[in-house]
């Protein structure tokens, strides 16, 4: 498969990174090694909390969403890295069970002043569950090469 570059990013495209479901399992090991907080550890404290259940951390709805897009979007292209996110929501509480589903909006693409072999695509990440309800967005950045 040969690569996409900045060209071949287009402002409005839209691109599906597929889906993972986050176990109950899945969201306490996350917790224990990088966000121990109650609400994602245990389910009896997670009942008592405001949330009424033991939920995911947001870090891990980031980082499994940002295994879909490498595994599905951003590997097929010339990506070299990213200079950050603009901005990050997480708009309703994941929980054990739900399915995420990402996807990539191309905002705009613009070639870099100072470097010509590359450029800047910017982007909006939605993710929803299987429900349909936008659990997380953020928007973002990519440094990606242009076609030789």
């Amino acid at each position: 498969m040969l690569p996409r570059y900045l060209e071949d990013f287009v402002p409005g495209d839209v691109y599906r990174a597929g889906s993972v479901r986050l176990t109950e399992a899945e969201i306490v090991e996350f917790a224990r090694r990088y966000d121990p907080q109650p609400f994602h550890l245990d389910a009896e404290a997670a009942r008592a909390s405001t949330y009424g259940g033991l939920i995911a951390s947001g870090w891990h709805t980031v980082a499994a969403t940002m295994r879909l897009l490498v595994d599905n979007v951003f590997n097929g292209s010339a990506s070299m890295g990213s200079p950050g996110v603009e901005a990050l929501r997480w708009l309703l509480p994941v929980r054990p069970g739900d399915t995420l589903w990402p996807r990539a909006i191309v905002l705009e693409t613009r070639p870099s002043r100072s470097k010509p072999d590359r450029g800047i695509l910017r982007f909006r990440v939605e993710v929803e569950n299987q429900d349909g309800e936008m659990v997380m967005s953020m928007e973002g950045a990519g440094i990606v090469g242009r076609r030789p």
